[in-house]
């Protein structure tokens, strides 16, 4: 059964890759559309089996690597961690292969795309389902290949191509730390097996080891290292730039990427090692400043940006973090929490929005929409659903609200009872994200939904709602943004998560009855504030934004600017690398290597002929000449030597 949940898409990728040309669009749809809900299918039985029945499992599939002392096994590992991921990877990739044959039925390249999805879903399966961090390194570097070619799948579009190129490099500056603390595992403990490392990491608490006259401690070394890996896969501060313009692929991609795949590997890979990260206080507590920051960060980005699915990628990137500060002060059960309700509401409101685009002739830009809510009243529901899932609207005391209320309150409250420095910083700048994601969530809804019709009348005369194809996934995915929640707390951060995880990674219980009633109330507030101010600019006095926007003030500009992250980059790095990249084309490649090498004897040759040439006159006196002079030159050459003349 894991085998299959794990080889169907890799079996549909190539059927439809491979011979999509020959059994139509149609059929490459209908063939990885179906092994995908089998998979499914099949994910939602074991995690029912795992973490219910307790049916634990480790799967060989072969002997892969054996070099001396090195082995590594090709194996499947089944607990409670990668049931929860299975489900949330096969559901929502299922879910998106049944939305694009809808919003993909113009494209010429179906098979192709459908391919690409596929692939993409098997890279994560075979991430989240790694026994060893080779095997995981392998799927991270899948989902990394499947990332560049899906966000440059309309390669005619050099912005496509130039956002695919971007993503692709940005991730290497991440992977080459994960790499780096995988070869340091190895140098440490000898393996690179899950359970062999986590069994010998307590006997390497407080080591050190000599790097640049200083003792460094090993375990946050490693731990360090493995964490700048996750900060690229997740967009973290730093290395987060990849993730909006990852827009540019089709709107499918957006979802699959930020919802279930690609940016949740690195939280993931941050509560899979949390044996390591225990061990590792002063890695926890970068976690979840750069964690804390990042959230604070992408929500006061999302404040002021126009394109409907950059806004939403800008929340991804904000709820990632508070994913991590969750992991940073030990409470990863409930970033995974987070992580499988954040799946729903994320992805339902990417694929609303890509709903919307579909209605509006692919416009993106909110200036251009409103008055929608009359021509797609469907979509509108689903996204209000999306909406409150993901600024945790709720009754904070009687526990009743959509799934985001339950996560991010926890997450917030465990920052909070931790009772550290890094702890406090995260509670605050979370609960100040709160308020801005409430903001923009919110502006989002009524640029699009509500107001005047801003944009062109003959589209929003046209603006029909989608069709079943893509409008079932949209309300598959709001009965999970709005129980998911309530249904699973109990399970994954309440009475029963110990029952639940079964040591799939380290849960720390909290003091009950300890928490103040205005911690508890904090997000709430600070979520109805900004409700509020949105609803007084964009509803009451919609005059007002279009007037800031114009005067384009500091503050405004370094927002919309994105705090200038792609300018300071493109000035340090790309800018630098390219004068570096001129000189030595010019210096050492042009006049040093080909100047002395292969260029310098030809040219060399040539001159040389270019002399004996002109020997050539053809008058016969200046044969004779040289003749004479050739003879005069062999006496004399006798002479001096001293041999006979």
């Amino acid at each position: 059964m894991y085998t299959a949940i794990v080889f169907l898409p890799l079996l549909g990728s190539a059927i439809a890759g491979l011979f999509g040309r020959a059994i139509g669009a149609r059929a490459s749809e209908l063939v990885t559309t179906g092994l995908l809900f089998v998979s499914a299918a099949l994910s939602c039985y074991a995690f029912y089996d795992v973490t219910m029945l307790g049916h634990s499992a480790i799967v060989p599939i072969a002997n892969w690597i054996e070099s001396g002392d090195f082995r590594v096994d090709w194996s499947l590992r089944i607990d409670s961690l990668t049931a929860v991921m299975l489900v949330v990877v096969t559901g929502v990739s299922s879910l998106v292969h049944l939305y694009s044959v809808g919003y993909m039925h113009e494209d010429p390249h179906r098979p192709r795309f459908f391919s690409y999805l596929s692939l993409f879903t098997f890279a994560m399966l075979m991430l989240v389902t790694s026994n060893n961090l080779l095997q995981m390194f392998f799927g991270w570097e899948g989902v990394g290949l499947a990332s560049y070619l899906l966000i440059g799948f309309w390669f005619e579009k050099p912005s496509a191509n130039a956002a695919a190129i971007k993503a692709f490099l940005v991730n290497r500056v991440g992977d080459f730390g994960f790499a780096l603390g995988v070869f340091g595992l190895w140098a440490v403990f000898g393996t690179l097996d899950f359970d062999a490392i986590f069994m010998a990491a307590p006997m390497m608490a407080g080591k050190t080891f000599a790097f640049a006259g200083y003792q460094v401690d090993i375990l946050t070394t490693l731990c360090i290292l493995l964490f700048i890996g996750a900060c690229g896969k997740s967009a973290q501060l730093f290395l987060h730039t990849w993730l909006p313009d990852a827009m540019e692929g089709p709107t499918p991609v957006s979802a699959l990427i930020h919802a279930a795949t690609m940016v949740t590997a690195g939280v993931f890979l941050v509560c899979r090692a949390s044996p390591l990260f225990e061990l590792a206080p002063i890695a926890r507590d970068v976690v979840a400043v750069v964690g804390a920051s990042t959230a604070f960060f992408a929500a006061s980005v999302g404040l002021f940006q126009n394109d409907i699915k950059r806004v939403v990628a800008y929340s991804t990137c904000s709820q990632l973090g508070y994913m991590f500060f969750a992991a940073g002060v030990s409470a990863y059960n409930t970033a995974m929490f987070h992580l499988f309700t954040h799946a729903f509401f994320k992805a339902l409101l990417f694929l609303g929005a890509g709903s919307v685009i579909h209605a509006m002739h692919h416009e993106q830009d909110m200036r251009h929409m409103g008055a929608l809510m009359k021509k797609i009243p469907y979509t509108w529901a689903m996204m209000l659903i999306g909406t409150i899932a993901l600024t945790g609207l709720g009754i904070p005391f009687l526990h009743i609200g959509a799934a985001g209320f339950y996560s991010k309150d926890m997450i917030l409250e465990s920052a909070f009872m931790a009772h550290t420095g890094p702890g406090m910083y995260a509670f605050t700048l979370g609960i100040v994200a709160a308020g801005m994601t409430s903001f923009y969530s919110w502006r989002l809804m009524f640029m699009t939904f509500n107001g005047p019709i801003r944009g062109d009348h003959h589209h929003w005369e046209e603006a029909h709602e989608s069709p079943a194809t893509m409008m079932i996934p949209l309300v598959v995915l709001s009965v999970g943004a709005l129980f998911a929640g309530m249904l699973f707390f109990a399970l994954f951060v309440g009475e029963g998560q110990a029952e639940f995880w079964r040591g799939a990674l380290i849960v720390h219980e909290h003091a009950e009855g300890a928490i103040p009633e205005w911690v508890i109330l904090a997000p709430l507030v600070v979520s109805l504030i900004g409700l509020y101010v949105a609803y007084y600019y964009y509803i009451l006095h919609p005059e007002l934004p279009p007037q800031m926007a114009a005067r384009g003030g500091m503050l405004y500009t370094f927002l919309y600017k994105k705090w200038y992250f792609d300018e300071l980059y493109d000035f340090i790095f790309v800018r630098s690398a390219k004068w570096l990249g001129r000189k030595l084309w010019k210096i050492c490649d042009g006049m040093i290597i080909d100047g002395l090498g292969p260029d310098g004897i030809s040219k060399r040759v040539l001159d040389a002929t270019r002399g004996a040439v002109l020997l050539q006159s053809g008058y016969v006196y200046h044969y004779a000449f040289a003749m004479l002079v050739g003879v005069a030159a062999l006496i004399t050459w006798f002479l001096f030597s001293g041999g006979p003349v």
